[in-house]
């Protein structure tokens, strides 16, 4: 919307199309949990180098569109800047409080919505395994009984711990096989083969798909598919480990997070201030960029030996 200021509506175009490739505040939470969970001490320089990556991708899509689809000279910009001075800290803090306000007011809503409906998509259908459900039923038996034996002693103590573990495990696993035949889980198979030379997998993809609503969903959606349940021994950050997911595969994600469209905000945005086949176009290209990037650094560290 700040491109209004441009005359040109060449210059309009041309900066509309390569904006969105700005890391925005919305993927910050998610390069906070992929690279704080995989990079550790790093996660700060590997956050810095993604902004730096969107700058250089955002610099040579310019040079490619000013030579390919909007040819023509530069058009002069002059603008008359404001006095500028220290701001007071009132006024500062103030505007900050505002500013959080309005952001937890517009997002809070969206990322509340987003999260019921990628919950209801993962809960339904129930369909629940007849022999997975007797074997925890008989694992439950087991622990009733030996504590109606009356005051347990240590042998039979470390018994039913032992039992109780089992049964989480198989709680854990009976609620990732409901996940993963559920709609969403469909969903994730079925776009699997688009996600995996990029080594993302199913539950990563489907986030990234949610991710088009708000990229603050993609975070709350890898909770849903990945199983973290309250304890806090199941993190997310745990949960990520424990799947597979790797260092380079974490990267991957992070690229494609940082150059596909931030959102469907983002795209109508684009159609009301140019024309709906540049939205469009726009949402072509940025994805296939953020895939085509993707690509490169998960089967570069591959080849490599960086997997």
């Amino acid at each position: 919307m700040a491109t209004r200021a441009l005359e040109n509506r060449k210059d309009r175009i041309l900066t509309i199309m390569i904006t969105p490739f700005m890391s925005c505040s919305a993927r910050l939470p998610v390069y906070i949990v992929l690279a704080g969970t995989f990079f550790g001490a790093r996660a700060g320089t590997v956050i810095f180098g993604l902004y730096c990556t969107g700058i250089l991708v955002a610099i040579l899509s310019g040079r490619l569109f000013r030579s390919t689809l909007l040819r023509g000279e530069d058009a002069p910009f002059v603008m008359e800047l404001p006095p500028y001075r220290v701001p007071m800290l009132k006024s500062l803090l103030i505007h900050m409080w505002d500013r959080g306000k309005m952001f937890l007011r517009k997002m809070g809503g969206v990322i509340l919505v987003g999260s019921i409906i990628i919950w209801v998509l993962s809960s339904f259908p129930v369909q629940k395994d007849p022999l997975h459900q007797e074997e925890l039923s008989r694992f439950e038996s087991r622990v009733e009984t030996l504590m109606e034996a009356g005051e347990p002693d240590q042998a039979a103590g470390r018994k039913i711990m032992e039992l109780k573990k089992h049964i989480a495990s198989l709680e854990k696993a009976a609620a990732m096989d409901g996940v993963t035949n559920s709609y969403i889980g469909r969903l994730g198979r079925a776009i699997a083969p688009v996600f995996e030379p990029v080594g993302i997998d199913w539950r990563s993809g489907v986030a990234l798909v949610t991710g088009l609503v708000a990229k603050e969903v993609v975070v709350s959606t890898m909770g849903v598919l990945y199983g973290v349940g309250d304890s806090q021994d199941e993190d997310l950050a745990g949960a990520l480990q424990e799947s597979g997911m790797t260092p380079l595969t974490a990267l991957s994600m992070m690229i494609f997070v940082l150059l596909y469209i931030p959102c469907i905000a983002a795209v109508a945005t684009i159609w009301r201030e140019t024309s709906l086949g540049w939205a469009c176009f726009n949402l072509f290209y940025t994805t296939t960029i953020a895939w085509g990037a993707s690509f490169l650094v998960y089967q570069g560290g591959q080849l490599l030996g960086l997997a």
